[in-house]
């Protein structure tokens, strides 16, 4: 029995860990350009394709993008003044 009740409680944190994580992300600032701001002026780039991934961290929104002669490229601008790093 008390075998179960351990292992009962190692799964319950496991399962809780991602949760906690969660609530440990970095969000962006008040002031920051909203990310469909962001995403147009990736839209009007030279030889723009598509967009591929967009990820947040403390640094900002790292647009990942494809050109038309197939080059990845990846770009970080800044959450307030939408402008690359």
């Amino acid at each position: 029995m008390r075998t179960f009740v351990f292992a009962t409680g190692i799964a319950a944190f496991l399962a809780g860990g991602p949760a906690l994580a969660a609530d440990e992300q970095v969000l962006p600032p008040q002031n920051a350009k909203k990310l469909s701001e962001i995403i147009a002026k990736v839209e009007h780039r030279n030889d723009f394709r598509y967009v591929k991934e967009v990820d947040w961290d403390s640094d900002g929104y790292t647009v990942t993008y494809y050109t038309t002669d197939k080059a990845k490229v990846q770009i970080t601008y800044d959450p307030v003044t939408g402008e690359p790093k």
